[in-house]
């Protein structure tokens, strides 16, 4: 969905965590056309991985969705990259109005405004993007965390410095 960069109207500005998608494990994934453009492509370097916010039980945390995975929902927490089952909100990245920016130790660059990806007890969470052996992945950033926390090959990736956070421009 494009919005205008001018400053639309309030009722046009998109919510704090954008327009989201629903989803289920127990249900097939969107065509590639609705999915939208992915933020990125996995390790084997064709598979593309795209934003989600896993629901939990006391919390909704950021995290990656590969739709060649089974589930495709995987989310950073604990030390592990873990499978997500049940419901998931996929976010369409928007070129037009989302943007991403550099940052290190959980910090929210000045004057910009981060696209919310969830919550937890200690506080919000942001979507981030870290790289990782070469490889771009999705995660997770909070001032709390002081990192950008992502899942990648089994484990939970923490990456203090020169990572991206996803704002709105």
């Amino acid at each position: 969905m494009d919005f205008p960069t001018a400053n639309p109207p309030p009722y046009q500005q998109p919510p704090p965590s954008g327009f989201r998608v629903p989803l289920s494990t127990d249900a097939p994934l969107p065509s590639p056309e609705q999915l939208g453009r992915p933020v990125c492509l996995d390790a084997d370097g064709h598979s593309p991985i795209y934003l989600g916010s896993a629901i939990l039980a006391n919390a909704v945390h950021p995290c990656k969705v590969a739709p060649h995975l089974r589930p495709p929902c995987r989310v950073p927490y604990g030390g592990g990259e873990h499978e997500h089952h049940g419901r998931y909100d996929l976010l369409p990245f928007d070129h037009a109005t989302m943007e991403w920016v550099m940052t290190s130790h959980g910090q929210i660059p000045p004057g910009r405004r981060p696209v919310e990806g969830g919550y937890e007890e200690a506080g919000k969470l942001y979507h981030a993007l870290a790289l990782v052996n070469g490889v771009r992945v999705p995660g997770k950033t909070g001032h709390h965390l002081g990192a950008c926390n992502v899942p990648f090959g089994g484990g939970e990736a923490v990456v203090r410095e020169n990572y991206e956070i996803l704002c709105w421009k």
